[in-house]
């Protein structure tokens, strides 16, 4: 009798693998693909503001829906009806008009303010401008605050005013009103400095008619006459001493009485002062008092 073998399968078991032994590699492809796609987002962005740059695409697209808007506004009725200046007085019309350049009909939205403001306050006289809009009827209005001369600078044979912050106005346009002159290099940049000092007496002030700065240190100060006045020499540091020191002599002793064509004011404990050469007329008149016993 014949018995057919089966086959056995005989089940070898696992070999144990002590825990404390096993090695845990870190799983890297989420890492891998996450740097993956932020490098490709970067690229793509940096492709994409290269195009942006290149073919001004957002500029061009802006410029469009704004003409649009520009166009819309101005057929409904949003234009300029009038522009309305105040303030002017020494800046000429034409200088304005250049700057503004508007026309009736032009749309009310289309000027920068910021920019036309600042344009403005480049012009010699215009020390600050306010642009604003109104609507119903379209006005743009300008108000201009101009500046105020408070001296005449000559330099090179040529003069130029002189507003009360000290700053030069390049325009060739002088006022009529009779003004301190002032002459030398930097003058204008320590005119207020001289004012706070020589305004403080006001019947003295009255008499100054130029005030020269020399070798860019320190004043002369002409009184009565430009040519045939009385010159006080004023130190390069404290002259506000000496300046009062001239108020009170003035006072007391009449100093600026006397037939004088200088001052010097410069020494501490001293004051030299060059008497006026009489004149011919002048000196004949004395004799005769003389003689007469006068």
């Amino acid at each position: 009798m014949w018995f057919r073998k089966k086959n056995i399968k005989t089940e070898v078991p696992a070999p144990q693998i002590d825990e404390k032994l096993r090695v845990f590699l870190p799983k890297l492809w989420p890492y891998r693909l996450i740097g993956n796609l932020i490098f490709l987002c970067l690229t793509a962005a940096a492709a994409l503001g290269i195009y942006i740059v290149r073919t001004n695409f957002v500029g061009q697209k802006l410029t469009s829906v704004s003409d649009y808007l520009l166009d819309f506004t101005t057929k409904i009725g949003f234009t300029v009806d009038d522009v309305l200046v105040y303030g002017r007085s020494k800046t000429p019309i034409e200088e304005v008009n250049n700057v503004v350049n508007l026309h009736r009909g032009d749309n009310i939205f289309r000027p920068d303010i910021h920019q036309l403001q600042n344009d403005l306050e480049q012009l010699p006289w215009v020390k600050s401008a306010v642009i604003e809009r109104s609507y119903m009827p379209n006005i743009i209005k300008i108000g201009l605050v101009e500046r105020r001369v408070q001296a005449i600078w000559q330099i090179n044979n040529r003069f130029y005013p002189v507003d009360t912050e000290g700053r030069v106005i390049d325009t060739e346009q002088l006022p009529r009103v009779p003004l301190l002159l002032i002459v030398g290099p930097d003058a204008p940049k320590h005119l207020n400095e001289l004012l706070s000092v020589i305004k403080s007496d006001a019947d003295l002030y009255k008499r100054i008619k130029a005030a020269n700065f020399v070798s860019g240190r320190r004043w002369n100060i002409i009184l009565d006459d430009i040519e045939d006045g009385i010159t006080v020499k004023l130190p390069a540091v404290e002259y506000e001493d000496a300046w009062k020191k001239l108020i009170k002599l003035n006072k007391t002793r009449g100093l600026l009485k006397r037939k004088l064509t200088i001052i010097d004011l410069r020494f501490d404990n001293k004051i030299l002062v060059t008497p006026r050469r009489l004149s011919s007329e002048e000196q004949s008149g004395l004799h005769d008092n003389k003689e007469h016993g006068i």
